[in-house]
């Protein structure tokens, strides 16, 4: 049977970004015939013995209590779980000196379903027909947000300046306010701290100026804080959660052990959890229950913040400095490659300057010697301009062991020194 599309069956029937990419890497693990592949692709986390235990005690505190029936057997409230409400609003008050109340909280079912009802609450066309943009202000970023929108054309995002130490082989992404264009024609604006691909994190004056820049025109600002403090804490750098009138500030408990469950979290001002609220309601009722009944528990006793910096954040930390050590002992020092400074998330992101092929090109090339990454040309949603940069670029997971890491790092330094002496 093929049943006849509308224009937003056939947009959201599309894969988009690495979904896109996945077809093809387990088509190649499914057909390797016998080879061994390092798959340094997923974004899934490390099962993590400590968090795993955190999660089995949750459960069985549920199941023990008289509580279970009633969040597995009955309907809820849309904007969330009331214990887990109550336990974000006590634990974020006392961490960060807000005032929140349960009206500033809003749980969804992953934080990619609360980018959706956003880009779409507040991007779009508007009824007299005016074009309302989602701007992502530094782009690459993450390639979940070239999905989110029913009206692709209002996705614009925004070219980069490129800060980099010749000498030491790093760079980092920084904001070019000088292109950057947030004004009366903006809906929303979107962006992720640390980031996923790159692993950069916008300072706190970057953010305070863009945050700045939107409230002038009262357009919300929703920071994806999937990597940030205080769950899963996996910044590897200071940084301070922005919160505000104009702010989103969009969590995940994916990263911090639960990416099966789907649960997000977003705090904001209650004018705009209202409406997203409203805009679930519509789509999907409310979030699953089972998983907000656990975490409330891990948050309510302290013991996700304590995991997450004694376990989560340590254990990647240690995974982005192999990455670095292995890299700056085998890549060729003579060659224009540069890797983005490691200031969190779970990824490591790889510029290799001059490139005389295209990063899918050498993906293929790099599954010839067992290793799987990710083309870098896949984050780039929204930026439609002609770049030689988005095609130079990969995102490689840090969640393999230190010998998988380190072996399919001297892999790639091997094929990158033979492609670019030209005889790959």
């Amino acid at each position: 049977m093929k049943p006849a599309l509308s224009q937003l069956g056939v947009e959201m029937s599309r894969l988009s970004g690495v979904r896109a990419i996945m077809k093809d890497i387990i088509e190649t693990l499914r057909s390797g015939e016998g080879q061994n592949f390092i798959n340094l692709s997923a974004g899934n986390p490390v099962i993590l013995p400590e968090v795993e235990q955190l999660w089995r005690d949750c459960t069985g505190d549920l199941l023990a209590s008289a509580e279970y029936s009633e969040v597995v057997c009955r309907y809820g409230a849309s904007q969330g779980y009331q214990p887990l409400i109550d336990a974000v609003v006590q634990d974020f008050n006392r961490r960060y000196g807000l005032r929140l109340t349960e009206r500033n909280i809003l749980v969804t079912p992953g934080s990619q379903s609360l980018y959706f009802l956003a880009a779409n609450a507040f991007g779009g066309y508007t009824s007299d027909g005016n074009l309302r943009k989602i701007v992502l202000p530094l782009s690459p970023d993450y390639t979940g947000y070239g999905g989110v929108t029913l009206t692709p054309e209002a996705l614009v995002a925004y070219k980069p300046e490129l800060d980099i130490d010749y000498a030491s082989h790093r760079f980092k992404y920084r904001p070019d306010f000088s292109l950057v264009n947030i004004d009366e024609t903006t809906g929303c604006v979107i962006f992720s701290r640390p980031c996923n691909p790159t692993g950069n994190v916008l300072t706190d004056d970057e953010v305070s100026k863009l945050t700045t820049l939107a409230a002038k025109y009262d357009v919300p600002v929703l920071i994806d804080s999937a990597y940030a403090p205080p769950y899963p804490s996996l910044n590897f750098t200071d940084m301070t959660p922005t919160f505000g009138d104009n702010v989103l500030h969009c969590m995940s408990l994916s990263k911090a052990g639960l990416p099966g469950e789907r649960i997000g979290i977003a705090i904001g001002a209650a004018s705009i959890i209202e409406i997203l609220e409203a805009f679930q309601t519509n789509l999907c009722i409310h979030s699953p229950r089972y998983g907000q009944a656990i975490a409330a528990r891990a948050i309510r006793s302290g013991a996700l913040g304590a995991i997450s910096l004694d376990v989560i954040r340590p254990f990647y930390q240690q995974k982005i400095a192999v990455v670095e050590e292995t890299l700056s002992r085998f890549m060729p020092m003579d060659l224009p490659w540069f890797l983005h400074r490691g200031e969190g998330a779970i990824f490591a992101w790889l510029w290799l300057n001059d490139l005389p092929i295209a990063d899918w090109e050498f993906y293929q090339a790099l599954k010839k010697v067992g290793v799987i990454v990710v083309p870098g040309s896949t984050f780039f949603p929204g930026l439609h301009e002609a770049w030689e940069h988005k095609r130079q670029c990969l995102r490689i997971s840090l969640t393999g062991t230190d010998e998988e890491l380190q072996t399919a790092m001297q892999r790639l330094a091997q094929v990158y020194t033979e492609t670019m002496n030209g005889n790959g």
